[in-house]
């Protein structure tokens, strides 16, 4: 497939999520009438903004689509200029390229993605992977091939392009900091995708805050540290704050539809290259990191990374 050109099969929803519709829409393009009556009105707004260049995927597109609700299918089809829609996953087998899984409830991310891995299939599956150790065992060997993809978005936040190509600039970072909105297991993943997209040193321990909100700080191998608090209902922030030696930074994220539109290039280009976008050691860190906080909030004690073997 060096030539990027493919068909794509998308599973959605889980609530709250829009991410079927955004990136369809990034790949496809979209129709006005259908992606204003899709009812994400939010995606509707920033997507429209954009300039007509800046869709599309090479060769690539969307062509087959499933959610769990076939009035969901039918408003992803049209508002997305989505071919097929299928009422089983499992019929993407032999009818795609290559499928994204595009929903954030975790608990259902493995079932989902085994059958296409195990056709040989690239899967790209939203954030967070796994939060459970055997599974992400079981997948760790497609994150080393290149065949799966994970993550968040704000990995390619344009909103950071200065701080990760200037990381050196900023001194040694004693104290990094990100907020985010709802929950540490589905959102603390955005924060640790954007702050561990820089060439920070290694995370190695994390405990959980005994406060109202969801707030982990987490010890890097060289003993500075990035607290993340995931402040649960509350006005949108995904902020993040850097303290150096020589420089301080303070980031706010707000353009989704750029970091989706880098993400799915991302995937793409890792299946025309055979090679990871994303080292598989990174993106299995990120998973203990949740895990590890995750443990912490039930036992108080501070949770090293090494104790979850994977």
């Amino acid at each position: 497939m060096g030539d990027m050109v493919g068909s794509i099969g998308i599973i959605g929803v889980s609530e709250g999520n829009g991410h079927p519709f955004s990136y369809s829409a990034i790949v496809n393009g979209y129709s006005q009438e259908g992606l204003a009556n899709s009812g994400w009105s939010g995606i509707y707004d920033y997507v429209r903004r954009r300039h007509a260049s800046e869709f599309g995927l090479g060769g690539w597109k969307v062509t087959h689509a499933w959610t769990q609700e076939p009035e969901t299918t039918r408003k992803l089809c049209e508002a997305c200029l989505i071919e097929t829609a299928v009422d089983d996953y499992h019929e993407f087998l032999g009818k795609v390229d290559a499928v994204i899984v595009a929903r954030d409830d975790f608990e259902s991310h493995f079932e989902m993605a085994i059958p296409f891995l195990k056709a040989g299939m690239p899967v790209f599956v939203d954030k967070p992977l796994s939060l459970d150790v055997g599974q992400l065992r079981e997948l760790k060997p497609y994150l080393e091939s290149g065949q799966l993809m994970s993550c968040s978005g704000m990995r390619y936040a344009r909103e950071l392009d200065e701080p990760r190509s200037n990381f050196a600039s900023y001194g040694k970072i004693k104290l990094m900091r990100g907020t985010i909105v709802l929950s540490w297991e589905k959102y603390g993943v955005h924060m640790l995708d954007a702050v561990l997209g820089m060439p920070t040193p290694r995370p190695v321990a994390v405990r959980m805050l005994p406060v109202g909100h969801a707030s982990a700080v987490i010890r890097f191998e060289d003993e500075s540290l990035l607290q993340i608090d995931a402040l649960g209902d509350a006005a949108r922030s995904f902020h993040v704050e850097m303290f150096g030696t020589e420089r301080n930074g303070a980031f706010d994220i707000t353009d989704n539809f750029s970091m989706f539109r880098r993400m799915l290039w991302e995937f793409t280009t890792s299946i025309s290259s055979g090679k990871p976008a994303i080292p598989a050691e990174r993106t299995l860190e990120i998973m203990r990191v949740l895990i590890a906080g995750r443990t912490s909030c039930k036992e108080s004690r501070e949770v090293r990374l090494d104790e979850i073997a994977i």
